[in-house]
């Protein structure tokens, strides 16, 4: 099994491998390039992003900067925008659902390396997924850790760093990020649009 293979299937993984490097590589080339791009170019902005990531639904915006490990473990859906300073370390599957919100300066981390320095110190690192589900709104300068999952529909309050799932319909704020309530319809707010 190559390391990649490995780092597919969630096992540790050596990140010094010579393939895994040549793919990091090729993601900080893509990203430089995007990344640079002026908003007339939003077309080859566009091109980028979808060659850069596993795969991306219509109608899509990520707003630059943003950088990802390898690009290629993120999938998106569609009508998802994801705002400035978005960082992915994506040794881990990374899913993110239809119609997401992220604030800026969010950051997904999913890999996780050995606690005993030895071990630590060869390279090997291991990428747990993060799954966010459809309707999320993640605020600014969020942290989701791996291994974790947001349900449909919840909120993550600004700065929260998010150690363990969220259940759907929910608001979660702190560090660690925790349940402060169910989203109701009492929290209906643009009722008078419909007069």
């Amino acid at each position: 099994m190559t390391q990649k293979e490995r780092r597919q299937a969630g096992l540790y993984f050596c990140a010094l491998d010579p393939e895994i490097h040549e793919e990091r590589l090729r993601a900080q080339t893509l990203i430089q390039r995007y990344n640079s791009l002026t908003p007339a170019e939003h077309q080859e902005a566009e091109e980028i992003i979808r060659s850069l990531l596993g795969s991306m639904g219509k109608r899509c915006h990520f707003v630059p900067p943003v950088f990802f490990d390898y690009g290629s473990n993120v999938h998106i859906g569609d009508y998802s925008f994801v705002n400035s300073n978005f960082t992915a370390l994506d040794a881990g599957r990374i899913e993110i659902g239809r119609r997401v919100f992220i604030g800026p300066n969010v950051s997904i981390y999913t890999p996780t390396h050995p606690l005993l320095a030895e071990e630590r110190n060869t390279g090997y690192e291991q990428g747990k997924p993060v799954t966010i589900g459809d309707n999320v709104w993640i605020g600014g300068s969020v942290t989701i850790l791996g291994g974790v999952t947001i349900g449909d529909g919840a909120v993550i309050g600004a700065g929260s760093v998010v150690t363990r799932d969220i259940q759907a319909n929910n608001i979660a704020i702190g560090n660690p990020c925790r349940p402060l309530r169910p989203i109701t319809e009492d929290d209906r707010v643009l009722s008078e649009l419909g007069d």
